[in-house]
């Protein structure tokens, strides 16, 4: 076992389980990892099981029984994590919207420059976002400005989902607590992680929208993340967070 833990959650990403997997153990930097599968129906757990084989002891896999949410699959595997003492847990999507070689960069800043969290920022330096639409872009960026506004934390890229926690940061963020499962959730993660005085920092990278597979974005979740900002805050006021 190494030190640092990729979670990737998984439903229907058969077209990209294995060459993400696959990306992810050939870098020069030695991470484990671990699918939380919601029961793709498109065999995604089925492939897992079969690269398990080429790489015992590095690759795990937890399926769960339905789609539940983004945020309780991240959370699921933060407990199995911080269960078998890994030191730098990861968030990355399984679609190559998060480019795996930077998964170095994040660890770096965590490992070696101390930071507790460390995101993977697509408006750091810029506006850093490949095959998007125009409209879309728009939506990430303003929704980055909003939550600054609402929660006074100094974040530019609030929704990112390519990050490294210290097991520290887990523990103080108490994982236990989160409320939300969409998109919502990354911001509520580091919001708590904000409320807790993490050193937070801010990685620059280039995300690019899937070319494989579909995107689980959906109005049901960009409400939850619109107003789910102002209870957070809210909680945070009377001390309920």
């Amino acid at each position: 076992m190494h030190q640092a833990l990729v979670i990737i959650p998984t439903y229907n990403e058969n077209e990209n389980i294995e060459a993400i997997i696959r990306a992810v153990f050939a870098l020069a930097e030695p991470f484990d990892v671990l699918v939380v599968d919601d029961n793709s129906p498109d065999g995604t757990a089925q492939i897992v099981n079969q690269l398990q084989q080429e790489f015992p002891n590095r690759l795990h896999l937890e399926k769960r029984l339905q789609k539940s949410g983004l945020g309780t699959a991240y959370v699921h595997g933060f407990r199995w994590a911080l269960a078998r003492n890994y030191a730098f847990v990861f968030e990355m999507d399984a679609d190559f919207s998060h480019n795996p070689a930077d998964l170095v960069k994040l660890y770096n800043a965590c490992a070696q420059d101390g930071a507790e969290v460390a995101i993977g920022s697509r408006y750091i330096s810029g506006v850093n976002v490949v095959n998007w639409p125009l409209s879309r872009v728009l939506m990430s960026y303003f929704a980055s400005i909003y939550v600054k506004v609402i929660t006074g934390m100094k974040v530019h890229d609030a929704t990112a989902g390519f990050i490294c926690y210290r097991s520290s940061a887990l523990e103080k963020i108490n994982i236990d607590r989160i409320k939300f499962i969409g998109y919502a959730f990354q911001i509520e993660m580091k919001y708590r992680a904000y409320v807790q005085k993490c050193k937070m920092v801010e990685v620059p990278i280039i995300f690019t929208d899937r070319t494989k597979g579909q995107s689980k974005m959906s109005n049901a979740i960009i409400q939850e993340a619109v107003w789910g900002v102002v209870a957070l805050r809210i909680r945070q006021l009377f001390k309920q967070l």
